[in-house]
């Protein structure tokens, strides 16, 4: 699956639990799930509307630096570490952190082996 055009590692794959999917349902995802999608989400222009990503976790600052470019609400999945770089870069863009309560499951039978949380950039 080509989620973002550059999908290094197999472990990137994970589907967005279904809660979260319809909290954002009718928001534009530029990095879907979907065997279909062969659509880099980093070389296209986002539409100017609400965006939600469960980004690559082996390589989330792109990402994390075209959503504080977009001029609309984002918010992106992301485990939750904040001793990342990526981390005080969202943090200095003003990004607010909401904790997901649990681990998260990605549509599977097993918890993630991570804490979860989304940054919410508006």
């Amino acid at each position: 699956m080509l989620r973002s055009g550059r999908y290094p590692n197999a472990g990137d794959n994970w589907k967005t639990d279904e809660w979260i999917q319809d909290i954002f349902a009718g928001w534009f995802d530029p990095c879907p799930y979907d065997p279909a999608w062969e659509i880099d989400g980093l070389e296209i222009d986002w539409p100017d509307q609400r965006v939600f990503i469960n980004p690559p976790y082996s390589n989330v600052r792109p990402w994390i630096e075209k959503a504080i470019a977009h001029p609309y609400p984002v918010v992106l999945l992301l485990k939750h570490d904040s001793s990342t770089k990526w981390y005080a870069r969202l943090h200095e863009a003003g990004a607010k952190f909401l904790l997901v309560n649990g681990r998260l499951k990605h549509q599977t039978k097993q918890h993630c082996s991570f804490p979860s949380m989304l940054a919410v950039l508006s």
